[in-house]
């Protein structure tokens, strides 16, 4: 590593690693892993310095800063979110990842922050799933049809022994398009109805919904739920009722509470706070927090930089050390 670090010296040399690098570099099973070990290095170790996600707004939408240190890497994801007004057919979400030796601060390396982002989340949410869903679990609904979706389908199915999948979504266009790629990679995917959230044992929410996307009364009394859509703390996927009855587990107290809506808003409707949030991701992880056998779970997330960090780090590696 230390003679990749020397090459960068000269910024006109810095790797770059594309989005389907990225995918080659890190299978689903080990990006899960990877964060794993990232869990249990900040439990056990003190490993990390990360801040919140710093919002600024400009004429077009806002970019969003994300800094974070652990071990040999420092690191920034930064990401734009535009606001269509101006009329050119670019994506919403944009972004870069800017990896440094955290000994020098020297740059070592460029990745893309969207796809980066996609596989952080989804293997956040699976590494969730893998403490909280039923060992046989295998009715999964995904309610989005985005990259999210997409990414959510093969990290859960990295977990846990999916058999049938539904999708959900606002566009039929949108679903169709994600059953047939699906079903393309030998995905056992159908476009799915509001039913087939009775049956699920898992329901993975990826969209850009302001307001619930069910009634969570119609859940199966042990599914687990995970509500990656939103960091902003007025809007939700899930619920006051979801919050106020299942096992819930965040990433951190810290985030969840500026930036959780489906959270914050759960308690603006009188969920006491303290029976809000049952514990961290890292309690989870370390089995200090077990899921109670008779009600749902939900796991809800806003995306932390200490995670950007680690998949960035293990991807420049070359993929997880053995």
């Amino acid at each position: 590593m230390r003679e990749r670090i020397d090459m960068a010296n000269n910024s006109e040399n810095l790797p770059f690693l594309t989005g389907g690098q990225l995918g080659m570099l890190l299978s689903w099973p080990a990006a899960v892993e990877v964060l794993r070990r990232a869990v249990l290095a900040r439990e056990s170790q003190g490993i990390g310095n990360d801040a919140l996600r710093t919002s600024f707004a400009t004429r077009a939408g806002e970019i969003l800063l994300m800094p974070a240190e652990a071990g040999d890497f420092a690191g920034v994801k930064l990401v734009s979110v535009n606001d269509g007004r101006s009329g050119r057919d670019v994506p919403r979400i944009q972004g870069l990842y800017v990896l440094f030796d955290s000994a020098t601060l020297t740059p070592v390396g460029l990745l893309d922050g969207v796809v980066l982002t996609q596989i952080r989340t989804a293997a956040m949410s699976a590494l969730a799933v893998d403490h909280l869903a039923v060992p046989k679990a295998e009715r999964l609904v995904v309610v989005g049809s985005g990259r999210q979706a997409y990414g959510h389908v093969h990290s859960i199915s990295a977990v846990r022994p999916i058999r049938e999948v539904r999708v959900l979504g606002r566009t039929a266009g949108g679903v169709a398009e994600l059953v047939r790629r699906l079903r393309a990679e030998n995905v056992p995917a159908e476009v799915g109805t509001s039913d087939d959230l009775r049956r699920a044992d898992i329901v993975a929410c990826c969209t850009t919904a302001r307001t619930p996307l069910f009634d969570s009364a119609s859940l199966a009394a042990d599914a687990t739920v995970v509500a990656v859509g939103s960091h902003r703390p007025d809007a939700r996927e899930v619920d006051t009722r979801l919050v106020a009855t299942a096992t819930v587990v965040v990433e951190s107290m810290t985030s969840a509470m500026a930036e959780a809506g489906d959270i914050l808003l759960a308690i603006a409707d009188g969920v006491p706070e303290r029976d809000a949030i049952d514990g961290t991701l890292v309690e989870l992880v370390t089995g200090r927090l077990v899921a109670d056998p008779l009600a749902p779970r939900l796991f809800k997330s806003v995306g932390e930089a200490w995670a950007d960090l680690a998949i960035a780090a293990a991807a420049f590696r070359g993929g997880v050390p053995g």
